[in-house]
């Protein structure tokens, strides 16, 4: 019997109703032929407020008591799951991360999958029963409860799914799919029918929240197509998948905007080869994740670096950078906290021409100033003044039609 895998995000499960409709979902499934491994996450505000109970505690909590404490919300939904399905008919048995083997390393809150045990898993499939995983937990090689940072109940659903051969994982959310752009700040978004593996994990280390990118790379690496819907209706979703040939025909799939960014600048380096590696080697070492890097030769003798990070990295990176900045004597220093950063994602960008054209015109019609440009093959990003930020996505999303649906744009 082939297997699906289904994830239900904390809105889906958030009450009693809202347990039995999922649960019906996968019985509905089961039903059908299907084997069905269910993945949960925390009830609502479940997470938040124990985060919030911790603060309350202490407010710099040890990170691997903070793991002990946030896994714990998908604990308690499987297992009702599990009830759900029971009293519907409908043999069903609960597991968390550690009990099914779902083996990490030890970063704590951010913990990375590295192996995933499917024996107890297939054992209970074959027997009849559908299978409920906690997800966005897992377990160490000491044994010690780790978890997979938000968003990781998708990651751990489309890693079972890869480790089990299934070639689909639906994602249940609060949403009928992937929009073309944040519907909050762009109301006429529209949802796609489909987008490459490629353009989503470009969208979502953009600032997209709809998935967390390690699953759309699990999804890729292994072959899952992940579609996600619904969990309130039965209408088609968005699927993520392989890039195919009409997809060129895009030009921009979506845009995003991220706005909890800074923008360091290190003006004045030593331009000598190893300085850049010395300096993101450092930040890395203090688990600072960078996003956009320009390096730009100011004379044969100094460089001026600068680059993106998440706020939350905002503290570490100033220490890590105070810590190597006489080494590679750098002569100042600028931190900017009023950034944000707008991006365009697309494949067809690699067979069309004057896409930056376009969207630089769009952001001087609307008298938006550029701080800094970065590009990869399928897509453009723009920093600019944070108070600009949502005026920015605006003339972007209605210079390439973002509220048309694809096969309609020019």
């Amino acid at each position: 019997m082939p297997i699906l895998v289904q994830k239900f995000g904390g809105t889906s499960v958030a009450n009693a109703e809202k347990i039995h409709r999922a649960a019906k979902r996968a019985i509905e499934a089961h039903k059908n032929g299907y084997q069905v491994v269910v993945v949960a996450s925390a009830r609502g505000k479940q997470t938040d407020e124990l985060i919030a109970d911790a603060m309350e505690i202490n407010p710099n909590p040890p990170k691997r008591e903070m793991d002990m404490l946030l896994s714990t919300g998908e604990q308690q939904t499987v297992s009702l799951f599990a009830m759900a399905c029971y009293a519907m008919g409908q043999k069903a048995i609960s597991f968390t991360g550690s009990q099914i083997s779902m083996l990490t390393d030890d970063t704590h809150t951010k913990a990375r999958i590295q192996s995933i045990g499917t024996e107890k898993i297939r054992k209970k499939l074959d027997e009849g029963y559908i299978v409920v995983v906690a997800g966005f937990q897992g377990v160490d090689a000491e044994g010690n409860i780790t978890t997979l940072g938000r968003g990781g109940s998708d990651t751990s659903a489309v890693a079972l799914a890869a480790a089990l051969g299934a070639s689909f994982c639906e994602i249940y959310t609060d949403v009928d799919g992937i929009y073309t752009t944040d519907p909050r700040i762009y109301p006429k978004a529209v949802k796609m029918e489909q987008i490459s593996y490629d353009e989503m994990l470009e969208l979502v280390s953009l600032g997209a929240g709809v998935m967390h990118s390690r699953s759309i790379e699990f999804g890729k690496k292994y072959n899952v197509t992940i579609h996600v819907r619904s969990s309130m209706n039965n209408n088609p979703g968005t699927l993520i998948t392989h890039e195919v040939p009409k997809m060129e025909g895009i030009l921009v799939s979506g845009a995003t905007i991220q706005k909890e960014l800074a923008k360091i600048s290190l003006i004045g380096v030593d331009n000598k080869p190893g300085n850049a590696a010395k300096i993101f080697s450092h930040l890395a070492k203090a688990r600072v994740s960078v996003n956009d890097i320009i390096q730009t030769e100011v004379s044969p003798e100094k460089a001026n670096i600068l680059f993106t990070v998440n706020k939350s990295d905002l503290d570490a990176a100033r220490q890590a950078i105070e810590e190597i900045r006489e080494s590679v004597h750098c002569q100042n220093v600028f931190v900017r906290e009023d950034v944000a950063e707008v991006s365009i994602v697309g494949v067809g960008m690699r067979s069309h021409y004057g896409v930056a054209d376009r969207m630089f015109q769009a952001l001087a019609d609307a008298k938006i100033n550029i701080d800094s440009i970065t590009t990869s093959e399928i897509r453009i990003s723009c920093l600019v003044n944070v108070e600009d930020g949502d005026r920015a996505l605006i003339a972007v999303c209605d210079a390439f039609q973002l509220d048309r649906p694809a096969n309609q744009r020019k």
